[in-house]
């Protein structure tokens, strides 16, 4: 696997962010300017996102995890707090079972632990709506999931929708095909009941992506895990940074 495209900023214990599906490390933006004054924030781009390459040919969840643990060992002092969304947020729950060590705690925001065949058949059809269309197609759906109306149409919410619709539809399609299968593929309830770390688990309330009872799921699996809700659609930490990163303060705090 080649080299992960990466940035590093602040100082103090080590927190790691992983994005979502069809997003880069930009994503992040401002929970980062929230946190780097108390934590070292590094956020890196997912195989075949931003400015890390993609290999050839399929691969899984379980290649997303073992990504972020060797990410982890190469530019680490040791365990992070691991905070994954959406994918990303998979990619959390997949590395606390498969790399225990490489985690102090994870936080899994507006994500699932599996799929069901109709929403399999849907990630299939955007698989193949994107094979044979191109990321434009798929785009203005995509954004209506991750954003609240009332975000899109704030102004300076709007200038963040059209920064992550160009990230976006700058994404190639073969990798991003290849990511929508290893989402929609996902089969993360038996790992989960063997995670250890403390766990945060944060739900978007107007989350239609991935609805807040997928996230009570996820919770209601992990030993000792915690539940909290914002106000938010699948992207809450874009449209909630401060509350989000407040979040992740008190969780942390002994």
């Amino acid at each position: 696997m080649p080299p992960i495209h990466f940035v590093r900023q602040g100082h103090g214990p080590e927190i790691v962010l992983s994005h979502a599906l069809g997003c880069d490390l930009t994503m992040w933006d401002e929970l980062a300017d929230c946190l780097q004054h108390h934590f070292t924030v590094l956020r890196y781009d997912h195989r075949g996102h931003g400015r890390s390459p993609a290999p050839s040919g399929a691969f899984s969840m379980d290649d997303l995890a073992d990504d972020a643990a060797r990410f982890i060992a190469q530019n680490a002092s040791g365990p992070v707090h691991f905070v994954g969304l959406s994918m990303g947020g998979m990619t959390a729950q997949a590395l606390a079972a498969r790399h225990p060590a490489s985690v102090r705690s994870i936080c899994i925001a507006n994500s699932a632990s599996h799929y069901g065949e109709g929403a399999k058949a849907l990630w299939q059809t955007r698989v193949d709506t994107v094979r044979a269309l191109g990321m434009e197609a798929i785009a203005e759906g995509a954004l209506q999931r991750w954003f609240t109306p009332e975000f899109r149409d704030d102004v300076q919410g709007r200038e963040r929708v059209n920064d992550l619709r160009r990230v976006l539809l700058s994404t190639e399609a073969k990798p991003y095909a290849e990511a929508c299968l290893a989402v929609a593929n996902i089969a993360l309830d038996e790992g989960n009941r063997t995670i250890t770390c403390p766990t945060l688990v944060i739900a978007g309330g107007r989350d239609e992506a991935t609805p807040p009872a997928l996230s009570e799921a996820i919770a209601a699996a992990i030993p000792g895990a915690q539940l909290q809700r914002l106000n938010a659609a699948h992207l809450s930490a874009v449209e909630q940074p401060k509350l989000f990163a407040a979040l992740l303060e008190a969780f942390y705090q002994p």
